[in-house]
């Protein structure tokens, strides 16, 4: 396992950006791959790690001193805060001042990470602030994790995973079985519960169990075979899809279990990546480029759909404006979807780049100082 001085695992910014990398395509091109859900379940997963890591060990560190339960929830609320609300508030009020019609619209689900509950009401998505769901669930995860991992007893809270897990299952099963929309199962929290809770497990065994840890993530062949899982569930659904009368896109395959397949692949790619991997991918994770984008990548999401997003930029939005040029400039490129995913690519990494290093990394620097 490479680390840094600080106990940063680097592999695992390879993993962030080959999440967001995947909801860039998905976005930008017309893939069929469900390619920007997988990403969206990598972050969940690794979240589901790193965060119950981090209380995990806080636990040990606090459980036995005066007033023990409110230092850890202190420390582990400031450090939440200085790294996403600052950020995330600030490009609400930039995006409001410039008028944004969803901002003003939806500005009280946005400012209370309330968008996917919004849209879970609604059976509706909201436009070019769509992507902040999945924002909205972890903030909401945030909410209750602590609670769990201080008072369950430690040899406990595996079950209480698995548990989650389980439940987040059958809540799709309920949400399907009742009729509601695809997006209810999608976008609800206690629905996408069973990639946390794997992301908690994985936690876990580093901490307690660490040498079925070691045994268990270091077989690569576990990360082909879920690989391959995920890829068999996705062509069932699509051939449930195309021979069904009328075409059922969202069926019980692809409601229920396209997260669980995809939460389980993520499950043994990262615990891999923990571990280390090896050769070609290890290049791949390691590479300056591939870290670099991992750290910036949070940016990169909160800003890409409202540098460009295809179904909601108008025709007078300043990005579209540039391709217009662009293609007067060189006919030939004119529908060439590669362009765009360029353009819109570099403009994302570009403000994300800015964000990082002028506003984002400072604050971030101020987690030691007020959350000991």
């Amino acid at each position: 396992m490479r680390v840094t001085s600080q106990g940063h695992i680097i592999q695992l910014d390879g993993i962030r950006f080959i999440a967001v990398a995947m909801v860039l395509i998905a976005h930008l091109t017309t893939t069929n791959l469900p390619l920007g859900e997988l990403g969206v379940t990598m972050f969940f997963v690794l979240s589901g790690f790193l965060i119950s890591r981090i209380l995990m060990k806080s636990r040990e560190n606090f459980k036995d001193q005066p007033a023990g339960f409110k230092k850890y929830l202190r420390k582990f609320l400031i450090r939440r805060t200085i790294r996403i609300f600052p950020v995330y508030y600030l490009s609400l009020l930039v995006l409001f001042l410039l008028g944004v019609p969803e901002v003003h619209q939806f500005w009280p689900w946005l400012v209370f990470y309330g968008t996917n509950i919004y849209m879970a009401v609604n059976e509706a998505w909201m436009g070019s602030v769509d992507h902040l769901w999945s924002l909205a669930v972890e903030e909401q995860v945030y909410i209750f994790f602590p609670f769990l991992i201080f008072f369950v007893p430690k040899q406990n809270l595996r079950n209480i995973f698995i548990a989650l897990g389980i439940l987040a299952i059958l809540i799709r099963c309920f949400f399907y079985l009742s009729g509601k929309s695809w997006i209810v199962s999608y976008v609800t929290m206690p629905a996408c519960l069973d990639s946390f809770a794997l992301g908690g497990i994985m936690g876990w065994m580093q901490l307690y169990k660490n040498d079925t840890f070691n045994k268990l993530f270091s077989k690569t062949w576990l990360v082909l075979l879920s690989l391959g899982v995920w890829l068999g569930v996705y062509f069932l659904s699509k051939y449930i899809e195309y021979h069904t009368e009328p075409a059922q896109r969202y069926n019980i395959v692809k409601i229920v279990f396209d997260r669980l397949s995809a939460s389980v692949f993520c499950f043994f790619l990262i615990g891999k990546a923990i571990l280390g991997f090896s050769g070609v991918m290890a290049s791949f994770l390691e590479n300056r480029i591939s870290v670099y984008l991992g750290k910036i990548s949070y940016g990169i999401y909160l800003y890409h759909n409202f540098i460009y997003n295809h179904y909601h930029s108008g025709p007078n939005h300043p990005v579209e404006r540039l391709l217009n040029k662009i293609y007067s400039l060189f006919p030939s490129l004119q529908n060439q979807q590669l362009v765009q995913v360029v353009v819109v690519t570099a403009l994302t990494i570009m403000v994300a780049s800015v964000s990082w290093h002028f506003f984002e990394k400072p604050i971030n620097n101020l987690k030691d100082k007020y959350a000991k």
